[in-house]
């Protein structure tokens, strides 16, 4: 049976641009069932989550949009509040569904590529150093540990009462201000307790910029803002551990606080998968 000859017009026309990219959320070398994966919502506009086999290695991908994830699209919509916080949840979303079945090595958010093909082929290139990260990351997760301390309200009571002379207030303000001093260095040094500790209990630790007050909508200042890489095995310990340093560190007016277990967003990080995060489509 014959076939009719290629339209010579037509085969030298340029391929149609693409009308979606890939976004690649995680890898991981023990990928949950794909069921699990299509039922996770995404980014708005895209299709399900999907497995994609990249040799030992397994990324969870999404087809998105490629007019909503260029360039100068997505960073005019990632410079608005609500949009940042709508991808910043639906890339989470799929990293932890990533992590249900095993170690994980979360990318950046928006790491894009123009297909699976590019996808596979980049990362399959650092497969060395992710396989060295997911054995690190194996059977542990992160703990936050924050450590607030006492705000200028605390020690304003130095100032007292007296005389309302000029020298005898000038001398009341520079004690109120010594007190404010002493009691921060104070709780400072508290901080620094609390988070020499907790290195004992952890394999890895990391100390990230403590936050403003106006992110974390407390009166007081926040001393320490620490991420803590715990071994499931210890991690009754290190509850623990930190249950006794928040009590100590109460009557010192000092609150610690923790949080998780997290995805080890804070330890899945390496120069090799800094670079993923650097990938421009198209490039």
């Amino acid at each position: 049976m014959s076939t009719l000859p290629a339209d010579p017009a037509s085969a030298t026309e340029p391929d149609p641009p693409a009308t979606t990219v890939t976004c690649v959320f995680a890898v991981t070398d023990t990928p949950p069932p794909d069921e699990a994966v299509s039922v996770t919502p995404g980014h708005d506009g895209g299709g399900p989550l999907r497995v994609l086999a990249a040799g030992p290695l397994h990324l969870i991908v999404q087809d998105v949009p490629a007019a909503a994830f260029g360039a100068e699209a997505l960073a005019e919509r990632l410079n608005r509040p609500e949009e940042l916080e709508r991808c910043a949840r639906a890339h989470h979303r799929g990293v932890e569904t990533a992590a249900s079945a095993g170690p994980v090595v979360p990318l950046p958010m928006a790491t894009l590529y123009l297909d699976d093909h590019n996808a596979v082929r980049a990362l399959s290139a650092r497969a060395a150093s992710l396989r060295t990260l997911l054995d690190r990351l194996r059977h542990r997760t992160e703990w936050a540990v924050k450590v607030h301390g006492p705000g200028i309200a605390h020690a304003s009571g130095a100032a007292g009462g007296g005389p309302a002379d000029g020298r005898s207030y000038l001398r009341r303000v520079s004690e109120r201000r010594r007190t404010e001093r002493e009691d921060r260095e104070r709780a400072l040094a508290r901080a620094h307790a609390v988070d020499r500790e907790l290195r004992r209990y952890a394999v890895a630790a990391t100390r990230h910029r403590p936050q403003n007050e106006q992110l974390t909508g407390r009166s007081v200042p926040q001393l320490l803002n620490a991420a803590y890489l715990v071994d499931d095995g210890r991690r009754a310990e290190f509850v623990r551990a930190v249950g006794e340093l928040a009590r100590d560190a109460h009557r010192s007016a000092v609150e610690v606080t923790m949080s998780g277990p997290w995805v080890p967003y804070s330890f899945a990080r390496s120069d090799e998968t800094e670079h993923v995060a650097h990938e421009e489509v198209g490039a």
